[in-house]
């Protein structure tokens, strides 16, 4: 590996731990109504855990409700079964072919938890993309023993303050995107 290479990799790493904790951002439930709280729930579809927003459309008709029509009506008692067993704490409500789900005002206590599951989430993003700068440090030191190169300590050095700045830049997001799930939680 060479010192771009490692950069590349690292960065990469980190980007996907951020798109991660920003998908898991979107399941956490609000006093609104979104598809994104829903979507990514799995439903045991013939022997197979598939992703809610494969096997129907999900709309939102009013602020507090979320309507389910799945694309296979013999697919209802499934869904509905998956968001049941969802620690989303929503009541489906079959509607012919249809699943509704009223979403119910948030307690203030609920509010709390929600907001320290999403730092919880954030955290764990972080120490996903420690552990990325630690691989890529380790790489970095690995430079030191290639005799077909020689990278001298200044470039090595170089590279890792890199690293270490790259890691900063993506806690920051990290720090940010949590900070605005919390903000919207907390809205009543």
């Amino acid at each position: 590996m060479d010192p771009t290479s490692i950069k590349r990799d690292a960065e990469n790493s980190m980007v996907k731990a951020l798109d991660y904790l920003r998908s898991e951002l979107k399941g956490i439930r609000t006093g609104r109504a979104s598809p994104a709280l829903v979507e990514y729930i799995k439903v045991d579809y013939y022997g197979s855990q598939t992703d809610l927003k494969a096997l129907a459309i999900i709309s939102v008709p009013e602020a507090t409700q979320i309507m389910i029509q799945p694309f296979d009506p013999q697919s209802v008692g499934d869904i509905k079964k998956a968001i049941e067993a969802s620690d989303l704490g929503l009541n489906p409500r079959v509607d012919g072919k249809a699943i509704r789900l009223s979403i119910p005002p948030l307690t203030g206590e609920r509010r709390q938890q929600l907001v320290g599951h999403a730092k919880k989430i954030g955290e764990e993003a972080k120490v996903s993309m420690r552990n990325v700068r630690r691989d890529a440090n380790k790489h970095a030191d690995g430079l030191k023993n290639v005799k077909t190169t020689n990278y001298s300590e200044d470039v090595i050095e170089g590279l890792k303050e890199d690293i270490q700045n790259m890691l900063k830049k993506h806690e920051g997001e990290v720090d940010a995107a949590v900070a605005a799930k919390s903000k919207e939680i907390l809205e009543v």
